[in-house]
């Protein structure tokens, strides 16, 4: 099971770390089983011909060499661990393995001398480490993109050729996370996210909305995005899109920083986006919403292995709608539920989107979208009633998804419905301190007020001195005195 860590920029720290006890005394007979150089000498085997800080000089040094900029974390590092129930493979098998892995993730590709320097570490019977330095030895910057990926696959044909436990199905559902240079860019620009959150939220809510293509980017455009079309070069018609957050830049501010729909999640694609599009729906009120939210979510409690996915991605698309059109009193809230149940919205290997309670679910989020801000709408009982009806929703989905056995999908809808009856508690405990109370009794005041002329702003009142306060213990006369705040 290829795992990748997260890149560093300390070659000789990881390789220290690598080669040493471990935390716990838990690494045993730490050394190379394979490297870009067959001949490359093992710290941990023949110390007198290589030391542990040679090695950090020797994988660094192309690194060192670039002309032009250099990574700022230019150490790559993944793991390749068996399962536990798997027999131990040998160092050979062990060297095979790692080859092909810095092969297909592109760090070093089979055939190719000014590939990037790498090694790999054996520390334990059940797993190796590869390390790798991100610059080739011609100068240019690997192509590591989609690395994991790749490698997750290569590692299903090593089970199969060896007789290895399969891992878990890779179901690309997953949430790509900004990497930690996206944060502290952001960090270093003041602002409370990645661009690649404001963007992933931004794109998935134009796209829970758009009807075709054209009203899908201009939606983007509208919402402030920097958008860029891809057109096929044989038909002129588009077939891919990026987009850019306003003053997000690259290369000492030349370039603005594109994403691409897939690089920003899985079903954010343009073809992926195009199984979503639906006919605009007349509006309709938060009643009327919440009436077929319900009716969706009995669809699907009844619907079988193929149908329900095509309604879990419209309850997604739905749930982005109303975090967008919520009153401030439960927008956080409803807006971690959605990103809480993005993965739930995505199914494992399915692509199709048909589904019997797609249909109810895109109208309610139709009509949410052209329906009065819900304040003006009905108030506190109608988000209440639009909320509750959305738990119901995500309840269904939640044991469709157990029942598929999708496990991270069932987790996610869980804690969706878990922020979302969070939410409801808001705006239960809203509606009972927003309710009118009878005014309480009071003497007439003596402060005289100035009459407002007849036009122009009311001429404030003047200054009177605060009455002063009753002795303690003395209480005041019945209908006098401050009031008590509740």
């Amino acid at each position: 099971m290829p795992k990748k860590a997260e890149q560093g920029a300390d070659t000789a720290g990881l390789l220290a770390y690598l080669f040493g006890p471990g935390d716990r005394d838990e690494h045993t007979d730490p050394h190379i089983v394979a490297a870009w150089d067959p001949a490359l000498p093992c710290p941990a085997r023949a110390p007198g011909r290589m030391t542990l800080s040679a090695l950090a000089l020797i994988l660094d040094a192309p690194v060192d060499a670039l002309r032009g900029p250099k990574p700022a974390e230019h150490v790559w590092h993944a793991s390749i661990r068996n399962a536990p129930t798997d027999r131990t493979l040998t160092d050979t098998q062990w060297a095979t393995i790692a080859a092909e892995m810095v092969a297909v993730a592109g760090i070093a590709p089979h055939g190719d001398e000014d590939g990037c320097r790498w090694v790999a570490v054996r520390h334990a019977p059940d797993h190796i480490h590869l390390v790798a330095t991100l610059a080739r030895r011609d100068g240019r910057h690997p192509r590591i993109r989609g690395d994991i990926l790749r490698m997750h696959t290569a590692a299903r044909d090593f089970e199969t050729a060896l007789g290895l436990a399969p891992m878990s199905p890779l179901d690309e559902t997953a949430r790509r996370a900004p990497a930690t240079g996206e944060k502290e860019k952001a960090t270093r620009r003041g602002l409370t996210e990645p661009a690649r959150a404001t963007l992933q939220r931004t794109v998935r809510q134009a796209a829970a909305l758009a009807t075709d293509d054209t009203d899908f980017l201009n939606r983007l455009r509208d919402a402030g995005l920097r958008v860029r079309e891809h057109h096929n070069p044989t038909t002129g018609t588009v077939d891919g899109y990026a987009v850019a957050l306003p003053g997000d830049r690259a290369d000492h501010g030349s370039r603005p920083v594109w994403f691409s729909g897939r690089t920003l999640a899985y079903d954010l694609s343009l073809p992926r986006i195009r199984e979503r599009y639906e006919p605009a729906l007349t509006p309709a009120d938060l009643t009327r919403a919440h009436t077929r939210i319900r009716e969706a979510a009995a669809l699907l409690a009844r619907a079988g292995r193929t149908e329900g996915a095509g309604d879990v991605a419209a309850l997604g698309d739905l749930l982005t709608t109303t975090a967008a059109v919520s009153p401030a009193t439960v927008r956080d809230k409803v807006r971690a539920a959605a990103a809480a149940f993005e993965q739930a919205s995505r199914t494992p290997g399915a692509r199709t989107l048909e589904g019997t309670a797609r249909t109810r679910f895109k109208a309610a989020a139709r009509a949410l979208e052209h329906a009065p801000r819900t304040a003006r709408g009905g108030g506190a009982p109608a988000v209440l009633n639009l909320l509750l009806a959305l738990i119901e929703a995500i309840d269904a989905a939640t044991a469709w998804h157990r029942a598929q056995d999708h496990r991270a999908q069932t987790t996610a809808a869980a804690q969706a419905a878990v922020l979302l009856r969070e939410a409801a508690d808001l705006t239960t405990t809203g509606a009972r301190t927003t309710t009118p109370r009878p005014a309480p009794r009071t003497a007439p005041r003596t402060v005289r007020v100035t009459p407002a002329p007849a036009r122009g702003p009311a001429t404030p009142p003047p200054v009177t001195p605060v009455p002063p306060r009753p002795p303690t213990g003395t209480p005041p006369a019945p209908g006098t005195g401050p009031g008590r705040s509740r």
